[in-house]
């Protein structure tokens, strides 16, 4: 189970304990403000508990190679964004057995 936007909206921190999850996607709102100093904590203090939880820890909006070096030294399990690529229609994915 995932924690989807983390940060913003309902999310709470008392569901960390609260509810069976196994990861945590912070929302892009955050990670794309990483470079700010006061943001950086932030960011920092989210990845710091989320990998104290045992809980994987995914940053949503990654757009350039910077915020992807930065966050992976900061702990984050997974990356999505547009730096790695965009969507794509269903029919883009070839599915092989």
């Amino acid at each position: 189970m995932a924690i989807d936007d983390f940060g913003t909206g309902n999310t709470s921190l008392g569901l960390l304990t609260q509810l069976p999850l196994d990861e945590l996607k912070l929302d892009r709102s955050f990670v794309t403000r990483v470079h700010q100093p006061q943001d950086r904590v932030i960011v920092e203090s989210v990845a710091r508990m989320a990998n104290g939880l045992g809980l994987t820890l995914v940053a949503e909006g990654v757009e350039d190679e910077r915020t992807a070096t930065t966050l992976t030294a900061l702990g984050f399990d997974l990356l999505q964004g547009y730096h790695f690529g965009r969507p794509e229609p269903v029919g883009a994915f070839a599915v092989t057995e």
